[in-house]
């Protein structure tokens, strides 16, 4: 190996990073450095009992369709089926027989049965001398129809998944569950203990835990590849591995990428959601009706708040964007030395900075416009889910955009049935908010004029939610039937949303243009080089598709210089509770303590690699048996998603020995707990 490679290779993390494809987990790191041998019939049925969900992760705990993932994943199915007599959100659920199992309309499982290198397929629909903008849809013209004659055959739901920046390309065939129903979910207080005040933080004591049933034809599915719980509670230096579906990394981002997003897209993303966040605990304060009105729409937000902000600290850290630049530098300069490649391929760092610079004046409207148009409105959001469903099912699937392809629209169509409890007030407060943010926009990026119509953004926005019916189901399934239904409505929502689509759709090809055609180039080039020279030991960045981790269960010194143990206990959730505002637990827990094992662990943290979040991921031991279920990362664990550390930064599981503790003892579930053979 040429000298300056070998000090590269040298240069990779050998910790517990790595957020591995199951066809890619490194056997021989684990078996050196853990001494487990990763047999092929541990990842297999790893990946068997793993469920992607719709905004999350999950697992199967049983042979008969059981799953268990985080409360806040089932959050919204909880709130659409309350009724003035039930709360199931504040008050919790639990199904004793089948028959009164709550059915969660949109939500989908899907289990992982293949993956297949289909590189060759997609690589050749475009050369080096394609035009970049043009290459990326030639190749996404390619993954349709890979995924398309994959389905046909298969009967299965066929994905092209884009690795290393689209170095290499992976179909990967899954098994849906389109019929999930929920068994159990505790109390949010229980669930989300300590609310937006803790989040992100450790020590945890949440019981972010929910059990559903997948149905097939009416009945439990059958599903032989599941996880036993484990009998032993997780102790300091266990291995676990965690089998989720990471949201998207950025390891691969150069550091003009992270410059980007440390001094634009992170600042402004913080703007926006600040006054939001205050109107609507403004709202909250005002009575407790108000205050169970916004927590649907406040949480969320405070948490995105806490992720950007989290993100931005530790871009903000000189060492991180350093060491990244240093790392970078010498990616380059081996390049610039080989003489099959020489200076101009170290020009794609360049190419890199300069789309960027280019780009980042546009980023402001984008996010306005497109990346995150209307946070905090659920109609909003409707009505352009309707809208472009409707217009892009008229189109081939090729030129169709990516999350409307038509493997995807039977589950769109399928949301649009549940009933979506809306406020008319929250939707009034955080249109304003929306609106007020066009009034410094000009004529020329965006419709103001016409958005206004002569109104105060105040105004406008009560005549929007006022003069939509898009709280009805029936009616929201009637537009979506066509286009022509879609461009002839007098809904107010429908039309807020079709006024702005011709400059959201302009500045979403912009994007495209400027930087999402630098995947079929730099990026691309970047990747390969990367990976040519780490080769097995270069992972690809997370896609919010199938992944395994591993790491260790392991305390930590947080930022401030606090020790953290591996676990919290009962005990430490009774000693935080002061039965006041974030802190309150659920009646039952007060009179229940003199009965739990106060040293059963609730929540625990690992040096697993989850990127950028991987909630409701199955986390498990050597024997391959449940012991956690991650739901969160700490604070120092938000900038991984750039650069992975394990100092300090931390996965966070509940702990299902304690889960169980709660289920004998506080919900007296005992038809679950013979389900979990406990």
């Amino acid at each position: 190996m040429k000298p300056f490679l070998f000090l590269l290779v040298c240069l990779v993390a050998r910790a517990d990073e790595g957020i591995w494809p199951h066809n890619q987990v490194r056997a021989d790191v684990l078996l050196e450095k853990y001494k487990f041998e990763a047999k092929p019939e541990f990842l297999d049925r790893l990946r068997q009992a793993s469920v992607r969900l719709t905004g999350g992760s999950g697992s199967f705990v049983s042979p008969n369709g059981l799953l268990i993932t985080n409360q806040h994943i089932v959050a919204g199915c909880l709130t659409k089926n309350s009724n003035a007599q039930h709360d199931y959100l504040h008050d919790g659920f639990y199904a004793a027989g089948g028959a009164n199992e709550m059915a969660c309309a949109g939500l989908e499982a899907k289990v992982l049965l293949k993956v297949e290198d289909v590189t060759a397929q997609i690589k050749p629909a475009a050369t080096d001398k394609t035009a970049a903008a043009q290459a990326v849809e030639l190749r996404r013209a390619a993954m349709v129809k890979v995924e398309k004659a994959c389905a046909a055959k298969t009967g299965n739901q066929c994905e092209v998944v884009k690795l290393y920046s689209g170095v290499r390309y992976d179909l990967y065939q899954y098994k849906p569950y389109t019929d999930l129903r929920v068994v159990f979910a505790p109390e949010y207080d229980l669930a989300f203990f300590g609310k937006e005040r803790d989040a992100i933080t450790y020590l945890r004591y949440g019981m972010d835990v929910a059990f559903l049933r997948a149905y097939e034809n009416g009945k439990p599915a059958a599903t032989p590849n599941f996880l036993k719980f484990s009998a032993d509670a997780v102790i300091e230096g266990d291995l676990v591995f965690t089998s989720g579906n990471p949201e998207p990394t950025m390891r691969l981002a150069t550091a003009s990428q992270l410059t980007s997003y440390r001094d634009t897209v992170l600042p402004q993303m913080l703007a926006r959601l600040q006054p939001r966040v205050v109107a609507l605990r403004e709202y909250a304060g005002k009575s407790d009706e108000n205050m169970r009105a916004a927590q649907p729409v406040l949480s969320p937000l405070m948490t995105s708040f806490k992720l950007a902000a989290g993100k931005l600290i530790g871009l903000r850290d000189d060492r991180l964007v350093g060491k990244k630049t240093v790392f970078e530098g010498k990616i380059r300069r081996a390049v610039e030395r080989d003489p099959k490649l020489g200076e101009t391929a170290g020009k794609v760092w360049d190419e890199m900075a300069a789309a960027y610079k280019t780009w980042t004046p546009s980023e402001k409207m984008f996010e306005l416009l497109e990346s995150d148009a209307a946070p905090g409105s659920n109609l909003f959001h409707l009505a352009r889910r309707i809208v472009r469903m409707a217009d892009e099912k008229a189109k081939p699937d090729d030129q169709r955009l990516p999350e409307y392809k038509s493997y995807m629209v039977p589950a769109l169509e399928k949301s649009l049935d549940a009933e979506a409890p809306v406020n008319d007030a929250i939707e009034i407060l955080m249109l304003t908010q929306y609106l007020e943010e066009f009034k410094k926009v000009s004529e020329k990026e965006a419709p103001v004029k016409a958005l206004l119509g002569g109104k105060t953004p105040q105004q406008a926005a009560e005549a929007y939610v006022q003069a939509s019916k898009l709280k009805d189901p029936a009616e929201r399934k009637r537009l979506a039937a066509s286009r022509e239904n879609v461009h002839k409505s007098t809904d107010g929502m429908i039309r807020l949303v079709l006024l702005l689509d011709d400059a959201a759709r302009k500045i979403r090809k912009k994007q495209e243009q400027v930087i999402g055609s630098l995947e079929a180039s730099s990026a691309e080039k970047i990747a390969q080089y990367r990976l040519s020279m780490f080769t097995a030991s270069e992972y690809p960045d997370a896609t919010a598709t199938p992944r395994v981790a591993y790491g260790v269960v392991k305390a930590y010194t947080d930022r401030a210089g606090t020790p953290a143990p591996f676990a919290s206990t009962f005990g430490g959730l009774y000693y935080r509770k002061n039965n006041e505002g974030p802190y309150m637990v659920p009646a039952r827990w007060v009179d229940l303590r003199g009965q739990l094992d106060l040293i059963a662990p609730l929540d625990f943290v690992s040096t697993c690699d989850i990127g950028g979040g991987d909630y409701g991921s199955a986390t498990v031991n050597r024997a391959g048996e449940l012991v956690g279920v991650t739901f969160d990362g700490n604070l120092e664990s938000l900038p991984n998603i750039y650069l992975y550390t394990e100092e300090k930064a931390r996965a966070v599981h509940v702990s299902v020995h304690g889960l169980l503790e709660a289920l004998r003892k506080a919900y007296k579930t005992p038809e679950l707990l013979k389900e979990l053979g406990r």
